[in-house]
């Protein structure tokens, strides 16, 4: 009689488990590296993206999604803990130790019957570890056999479709699975001319050209070359979506399209501007979204993400060993069947940064904070001695090198600095933008009388908030955050001011400035070694 009950026990919980599993979606997150709104679905008149528009039109386009920082580290960490980079400790910064007590939704979702991965690009760059000094997957193995010929030499030759069908032939046959596709693309740098030469644009395709960069045939080739690597990944985009259908797997697989931040020019990455947190980002679930091509208007975080894939798991957050998150699911939202604005409590989110690459003396950062409301942008500058895009000297390594970087750099050193002050100027401790009107954030409004208690009401609601979420610079331990080290390039401010010449790879060499200068971008005497050293 027991062997019966044993039997007819495993019976049912087999049948309950692939009951559950059944239920239980796919979840695909397919990221760019350092795209902006360069998008077909929002408007690109240069930029051609078939595979995010055609998620948007099948499911739903997101008009205010943000990242907490807009750095790939902290930002991709905010995407796998559900926490904002003020709430991550060493993680608040950029290529760091990852710490050990962080779990990442992948972690959980694997512990809970999933089977996990990833191709490209994952959590980085850092170096992550278990507590006693072990390789840690924080999104799971890796599957990057699968390679091809790309298009330029600058454009990454993981072939991102099939190395995700590699991951999907391999996984077991009716449990649910999460992957993760972390493009290369398109993150610096570029090969310049490619987008002219194989893309087919031109530089009157570009409408809404920045006015914060000189406007010449140099920075605009830029841009085509950059609108280039967005259309390659898209196309993978469009495979993978292929493969999925041609699977069954496509109806219940939750697939979020987003970029890490915005794009790799001055003024952007590694800011706090609009155009620097604010991403691109489609959703589409359709076993559960049952109205197409809606566009959604509520204020979305990255932190909101893991928050939603341990929701339509079934998992609890509370007893998954994640830490505690500001987020919330995205669940009901995307079922809803409502555009514009669907949940009134999606009225804000929060941005900021602590300390990006390493250039600066003492290897401190630049920490900001922000306040995105109601179409305004307040932000606060803590350390407005410091420089906010790394020292000039060492090459403002807080900006990867460009043509366009070039460009504004050259025009300061004959005499014409007005770019440059909006990139690499010194700034003021209180920015106001109305990013309606002003989505460049040119204007700023901080200081005009007439939206004086506008500017107070956000001040005292951002700090009100990030005191709850405990960050430590509203406590007076703002210094902590710049203890973490770096993985590498470790006092890269002190070797370089020894004469030793550090390499950065990131920068061109003719980015470090030859003078030292003040905050106008005015020339004060050549840079020497440091006396004694």
């Amino acid at each position: 009689m027991k062997i019966i009950y044993c039997l007819l026990f495993c019976f049912f919980s087999t049948i309950s488990i692939l009951a559950q599993n059944k239920e239980r979606p796919n979840i695909l997150v397919l990221i760019f590296d350092d795209a902006g709104l360069d998008m077909g679905a929002y408007g690109s008149t240069y930029v051609n993206t078939p595979g995010f528009d055609a998620i948007a039109k099948e499911g739903l386009l997101f008009n205010r999604a943000y990242t907490p920082n807009a750095k790939c580290a902290p930002s991709r960490a905010s995407i796998i803990t559900g926490r904002n980079s003020w709430q991550l400790d060493a993680a608040a910064n950029h290529v760091i130790y990852f710490p050990s007590k962080f779990k990442s939704y992948q972690e959980v979702l694997k512990e809970n019957g999933y089977t996990v991965g990833h191709t490209a690009k994952g959590y980085g760059p850092a170096i992550t570890l278990t507590a006693d000094g072990k390789q840690r997957e924080v999104l799971g193995p890796a599957f990057n056999k699968k390679t091809l010929e790309p298009l330029t030499p600058s454009i990454s030759d993981n072939d991102y479709s099939s190395n995700f069908s590699d991951f999907i032939e391999q996984a077991p046959k009716g449990q649910p699975w999460s992957f993760w596709v972390g493009s290369l693309e398109p993150h610096r740098g570029y090969e310049y001319g490619s987008g002219k030469r194989l893309g087919g644009k031109t530089e009157a395709m570009i409408k809404d050209f920045p006015p914060y960069w000189p406007d010449n045939e140099v920075t605009r080739n830029d841009l085509l070359d950059y609108a280039l690597e967005i259309e390659d990944f898209d196309a993978h985009i469009q495979k993978i979506v292929q493969t999925l259908k041609e699977k069954g797997a496509y109806e219940n697989t939750l697939i979020i399209v987003t970029s890490d931040h915005g794009m790799p020019f001055p003024r952007v990455k590694g800011d706090q501007y609009e155009n620097a947190n604010h991403v691109p980002m489609a959703a589409v679930w359709p076993a559960q979204m049952k109205t197409k091509d809606r566009v959604v208007d509520d204020y979305i975080s990255f932190i909101d993400l893991a928050p939603t894939f341990l929701d339509v798991a079934g998992i609890d957050w509370k007893s998954s060993g994640m830490h505690p998150t500001a987020g919330n699911s995205l669940k009901d939202l995307l079922a809803s069947g409502k555009d514009g604005q669907v949940e009134p409590s999606r009225d804000f989110v929060l941005v900021g940064k602590e300390r990006h690459d390493t250039g600066r003396p003492n290897d401190v950062g630049y920490p900001i904070r922000g306040l995105h409301k109601n179409n305004m942008l307040y932000v606060k500058n803590y350390e407005i001695d410091r420089w906010p895009k790394g020292n000039p000297e060492t090459g403002y390594l807080n900006t990867d090198g460009s043509p366009t970087k070039t460009e504004i750099l050259k025009l300061r050193r004959n005499g014409d600095a007005s770019y440059w002050k909006l990139s690499f100027g010194k700034r003021v401790q209180e920015e106001l933008y109305d990013v309606a009107k002003d989505p460049f954030c040119m204007n700023n409004l901080a200081y005009d009388p007439a939206y004086a208690s506008i500017k107070s009401a956000m001040k005292e609601e951002m700090e009100a908030k990030l005191l709850q979420q405990g960050d430590l610079r509203m406590q007076g331990y703002g210094h902590l955050y710049e203890q973490a080290p770096f993985v590498r390039g470790r006092d890269f401010y002190g070797h370089f001011m020894r004469g030793e010449k550090p390499k950065a790879g990131w920068v061109n060499d003719d980015d470090f400035e030859p003078y030292l200068l003040d905050g106008d971008g005015n020339e004060l005497k050549p840079v020497k070694p440091l006396d004694g050293q």
